[in-house]
């Protein structure tokens, strides 16, 4: 697999996180991984944000959706500002996904629809391959289910953990001032629309670094494709794409197809013109194919 747009998560020392502000749920449940914010009313829809991120990724679909739907913003212990609790040890993604599934049955959620961004999509991966009756749909966005396959095409699970493990410690390592500086330089390559970066990178330095450290170990040493087709319920794979990086659409579509061969479910939705945050960079394509997804 050749590098694209989502190969710029791993670009520097620390993952970046998007836009936080406050936010006012109209309920909440907790729990020792997660603590959720619910609104609207309608048939559920559980988001699920990426490496550090905080609600403020998913503002947009919530004004979107809760006029119809209920939906369920899930923020992540260890992530942009939310308390660790359980995350301050172990592992961060696949204790997520056993949560998420936890959390759906004890609130009786009917079949719900799940959207996954980057990390979240591989926790939205797992939960529906390892609790297949548990969601109805499935959208997972600028996500992989082996990240390692960026750094390298022949990569396995136990051969990238040397390398996970050298990266985990960087990041542990790293100081203050050379972490924010890789944070601006990196973000530039993951968030397209500049006036949203500076808020991002501020958001960054309020994870937790310890939970970020070790959920980029997991996740470079996690591979799902065995898993992939466990996945009943219906997949949408969202994705980035920009010429910027010097691949053709084609290329990139075929790489996506490539690791998602066993999703028998699967269909592809290349959003262009977009980095890694797709949310932030084409916001008015990104809801039209949640309109799609959730209308299929």
């Amino acid at each position: 697999m050749r590098h694209f747009p989502l190969a710029a998560v791993f670009a520097a020392t620390l993952l970046l996180t998007p836009m936080m502000v406050p936010a006012a749920p109209a309920a909440a449940a907790t729990g020792d991984r997660f603590s959720v914010q619910v609104d609207g009313q309608g048939p559920d829809v559980i988001l699920v944000p990426g490496l550090g991120s905080g609600p403020a990724v998913w503002t947009a679909t919530v004004a979107q959706l809760k006029a119809t739907r209920r939906v369920h913003v899930i923020r992540v212990g260890g992530f942009a500002g939310e308390p660790a609790g359980a995350n301050a040890s172990g592992d961060i993604v696949a204790p997520l996904a056993e949560q998420l599934a936890r959390y759906i049955d004890a609130h009786k959620l009917k079949a719900p629809a799940v959207i996954g961004h980057s990390l979240g999509g591989e926790a939205a991966l797992m939960l529906a391959a390892r609790h297949p009756d548990a969601v109805g749909r499935v959208m997972v966005v600028d996500a992989l289910p082996f990240y390692s396959l960026l750094l390298d095409p022949t990569a396995t699970a136990d051969g990238m953990k040397p390398r996970a493990t050298a990266f985990r410690d960087a990041m542990l390592a790293a100081p203050a001032e050379q972490a924010a500086a890789m944070q601006s330089a990196t973000m530039a390559r993951l968030v397209k629309t500049a006036d949203a970066r500076p808020a991002i990178v501020a958001a960054a330095q309020q994870s937790d670094r310890s939970v970020l450290a070790r959920a980029t170990y997991e996740i470079m040493t996690t591979d799902l494709r065995p898993e992939l087709s466990r996945i009943r319920a219906p997949l949408t794979v969202l994705y980035a794409y920009d010429k910027v990086y010097g691949f053709t659409p084609a290329q990139v579509d075929a790489n996506f197809r490539t690791v998602y061969a066993q999703a028998k479910t699967a269909r592809f939705v290349r959003v262009d013109d977009s980095f890694h945050f797709v949310m932030v960079d084409q916001p008015a394509t990104f809801a039209q194919a949640v309109e799609a997804f959730l209308a299929d």
